[in-house]
């Protein structure tokens, strides 16, 4: 069936309208959560590691870079884990409805992407109120935003084909999500392995999240030598390339398997 049917983009539409009007249904202050909840956390890292624990106390700007570390992974594991749990979750939908099943998966990536954008704009706020100083690197944050959109859909596809026949993956998942934050430098710059442990850091920025996070920053504050990205770590032209490559390889990959079993996800779920 053609994905960009007229039919399949009505659909996306109204799947993506009713998740976002549900996610906040019965709540006081409804959609402020987009920007509380992600403000909330960040409030919380920024006094423990950064008032408290001093990490990246020498780092210019650092409690942007937090903030925007901090709202980069909540998209990740917003996106992935409501993605692990969409197929299942629309199984009378899959049993009656003939339509293009990753569809289920773009609407749930929608709804994260949206509430990225929402908490990007608090982000460009509070770097502005800081005074931090852009240059024309900006211009490459949008392609920083598709390698992690193309990652995170290639990793839920995974997990919402698997979750269908392996439920025990939820509690799975959310242990290699807490252990991923922590491997991944959101609350601590990577200068502070980097210093001591330079192969550990090298290897820690071949995950692709760790090179957008870096990425990101380095634009965002312009400072080669508090935050420096994967090609100052790094000087093999080919291991440079593999944070990058590996997002559209795993979309890919994913992909692949969701389209492989989808025609049987009505029979199982």
């Amino acid at each position: 069936m053609n994905f960009f049917s007229r039919r399949n983009q009505i659909l996306l539409k109204e799947l993506v309208k009713t998740d976002f009007k549900l996610r906040y249904q019965g709540s006081v202050i409804g959609y402020l959560w987009s920007i509380l909840k992600p403000l909330l956390l960040f409030l919380v890292m920024y006094l423990v590691f950064v008032r408290f624990l001093k990490f990246g106390g020498a780092i210019p700007h650092f409690a942007i870079a937090l903030l925007l570390a901090i709202t980069l992974w909540n998209f990740f594991g917003e996106a992935t884990n409501m993605g692990m749990l969409a197929i299942v979750g629309r199984g009378d939908m899959l049993r009656k409805v003939n339509f293009s099943k990753p569809i289920i998966i773009f609407s749930v990536l929608t709804n994260a992407l949206i509430n990225l954008m929402i908490s990007l704009v608090v982000v460009l706020i509070f770097a502005l109120i800081n005074c931090v100083q852009f240059s024309w690197n900006v211009i490459f944050i949008p392609f920083l935003l598709v390698e992690l959109v193309v990652f995170t859909a290639g990793i839920a596809f995974i997990l919402s084909t698997v979750f269908v026949y392996f439920r025990d993956l939820g509690p799975i998942w959310e242990v290699v999500m807490q252990a991923g934050f922590y491997a991944t430098p959101i609350i601590y710059p990577i200068t502070q392995i980097s210093t001591n442990h330079m192969k550990i850091a090298q290897i820690m920025m071949l995950n692709p999240i760790a090179q957008i996070v870096q990425d990101m920053r380095y634009i965002l504050t312009f400072s080669n030598n508090t935050n420096p990205t994967i090609w100052q770590l790094i000087h093999n032209p080919f291991l440079i390339m593999i944070p990058y490559l590996i997002p559209f390889i795993v979309f890919g990959i994913g992909l692949l398997i969701f389209n492989k079993y989808s025609k049987k996800f009505a029979e199982v779920i």
